[in-house]
């Protein structure tokens, strides 16, 4: 067959496609030389002039390869609202079987027919409500969003309700020069977040779901406890390999502290090991011996007095030369602490 003959018939196929089908329902892309290579239309079920009983609907995706309708085109189906995998995989694999069926001749109009039929039959959401997590049985009062989405009406309900409460009380918490009056609440999706119209009185009068009234109380069973046993093995493992961060550790482990050795004395040279408690004591005790008058310390209290200066200065010299070197460990110290010590108890 000629070019001229393939491009006549998709050329009537496409305008055949416009004058049936609205505008905001066919979507035709085409390439850099005019000819149309994608067409797009969103399917609902056969419901006639009810469109508030139409609870499924799906995006039909042809790609016309070069040489349709003699070449088969490439199907997809996409954004499907309110069917369930398997069907959705049951009209995929008919709609490829059709266009093999009608190679060398146009199939859009044969497809959209057959995903409708498809669509009808299947008029019912069967997925799970968003917000309580159960299914649509016979007997429970739903409602379609604006975007075919599912929720039972009572859930939708509580969620929408709990929606404006936060968003009043935490436009209360703002000053009131930065409360906007303007600015009504609106109520969202809670799946894909796309503004949505409802009535939250007429929704409050729905009974809740079947199955979040018949649900029992959560109990745990064998294989939950079984779980838990693995998981407090691994937790355990991992907190001793080092792997489980100690938030109270993490807080004062900046923090240097030994333990006192039995039989430390505050006199002499200090063992290594003594704890740096022991040594701020010193500095305590010397300290409340400042505090008695001059005129009433006995001589040896004011000997102490003056090796409490010689050692205040040495002390504070250590800190000094400490912030310089922040950060170089517990061992550091300990080695300048010693030195000061020793310094301390050299005979002069």
């Amino acid at each position: 067959m000629s070019d001229t003959v393939i491009d006549e018939r998709v050329t009537d196929e496409i305008e055949a496609l416009k004058a049936i089908l609205l505008d905001d329902e066919l979507n035709i892309k085409e390439n850099d030389r005019g000819e149309p290579e994608c067409i797009e239309t969103v399917l609902f079920p056969s419901t006639g002039e009810d469109s508030q009983s139409q609870y499924v609907c799906v995006t039909l995706i042809v790609q016309l390869p070069v040489g349709y309708p003699d070449v088969s085109p490439t199907i997809s189906l996409r954004n499907p609202r309110g069917l369930d995998e398997d069907t959705v995989r049951l009209m995929q694999s008919d709609a490829e079987a059709k266009c093999k069926d009608f190679i060398g001749q146009p199939v859009m109009f044969e497809l959209i027919e057959l995903i409708r039929e498809h669509l009808t039959r299947s008029n019912l959401p069967t997925d799970q409500c968003a917000i309580c997590l159960y299914g649509f049985r016979e007997g429970d009062e739903f409602t379609k969003t604006e975007c075919y989405h599912y929720f039972h009406s009572h859930c939708l309900a509580t969620h929408v309700a709990a929606a404006e409460r936060y968003y009043r009380e935490e436009q209360e918490k703002l000053p009131q020069w930065q409360q906007d009056t303007t600015n009504k609440f609106q109520a969202i999706c809670p799946v894909c977040r796309e503004s949505i119209n409802c009535d939250v009185e007429s929704l409050w009068s729905a009974p809740p779901p079947i199955d979040v009234e018949a649900a029992t109380d959560f109990s745990v069973t064998a294989e939950l406890r079984e779980l838990q046993k693995q998981m407090a093995a691994l937790f355990l493992r991992q907190q001793q390999r080092g792997g489980i961060i100690d938030l109270e550790a993490e807080g004062v482990k900046t923090l240097v502290r030994t333990e006192d050795e039995a039989g430390a004395t505050t006199e002499g040279l200090n063992p290594p090991g003594t704890s740096l408690n022991a040594y701020a004591n010193q500095n305590m005790q010397s300290v409340n011996q400042m505090q008695i008058p001059q005129s009433k310390q006995p001589s040896h209290q004011t000997q102490n007095h003056a090796h409490y200066q010689s050692r205040h200065h040495n002390y504070h010299g250590h800190n000094n030369h400490g912030h310089r070197n922040r950060g170089r460990g517990r061992a550091h110290y300990r080695r300048q602490f010693d030195r000061v010590r020793q310094t301390e108890s050299t005979p002069r």
